[in-house]
């Protein structure tokens, strides 16, 4: 849960720290583990453009964007499961001196995000990721009752799912800004009262996303009470 202290970077790119947290209690090396990590994201955002797409079909609206980065994460999907286009593209890389001295380093995050992203356990982790972002969908649908606001559960999950890919892709730290104005335009939208939308967008991401930094915040504290202060310095090694 340390990992989520950096929820609010963009994309969550910072919860690459989760894999160097195992490196220093496992010694495991991050080139090994850093492709759960990428898998992760790749299921967030692809259980989210799942609720999107049928949402942005079924309400008309947002279909480009929710098209646009779906086929993004499909093409990318697509190269990773190409062995042979993968291989022969790091077998080119080997020209660069640069780059050379990681190879060994790139072949083992390729070969552990080959693995992850194979049909069979790419279809249960994204099956798993669609269940932890319904709950997300459904803490937005219980807040909104709270304001007597009820367009029922598949719209608060269309509208919830859409802002937080607006946010991803805006690339700003937890997509700040972006997802917070996204969900209360689509509320105003639909004619609720600005301070009732700007509220229930608020509330949301407090029991969400910074709710979250809390949690890693204090798992952070623990883990090195138990396996002493992080040493970023070794990250590379």
């Amino acid at each position: 849960m340390s990992g989520l202290i950096m929820s609010i970077t963009p994309g969550k790119i910072g919860e690459f720290l989760k894999s160097y947290l195992v490196k220093e209690v496992t010694n495991e090396p991050i080139s090994k583990t850093a492709p759960v990590i990428f898998a992760e994201r790749v299921t967030d955002f692809l259980s989210l453009l799942i609720i999107s797409i049928v949402g942005s079909y079924a309400f008309d609206y947002g279909i480009t964007l929710s098209i646009i980065v779906s086929a993004f994460f499909i093409i990318l999907i697509i190269i990773i499961s190409n062995k042979r286009l993968c291989l022969s593209i790091l077998t080119g890389l080997e020209r660069f001196t640069l780059i050379k001295k990681y190879l060994t380093s790139i072949h083992k995050t390729y070969e552990s995000s080959y693995q992850l992203l194979k049909p069979l356990p790419l279809i249960i982790m994204t099956i798993v990721s669609l269940i932890s972002w319904g709950f997300e969908c459904l803490g937005y649908y219980l807040i909104l009752l709270n304001f007597d606001v009820d367009f029922g559960f598949f719209w608060t999950s269309f509208s919830y799912a859409f802002a937080i890919i607006a946010g991803a892709v805006s690339l700003l730290p937890g997509g700040l800004g972006v997802t917070e104005g996204s969900l209360t335009f689509l509320l105003v939208n639909k004619g609720i009262p600005d301070s009732t939308a700007v509220a229930t967008t608020l509330l949301v991401r407090i029991v969400t996303l910074w709710f979250a930094v809390v949690v890693g915040i204090i798992s952070v504290f623990i883990y090195q009470r138990r396996f002493g202060k992080l040493n970023l310095d070794s990250v590379n090694n």
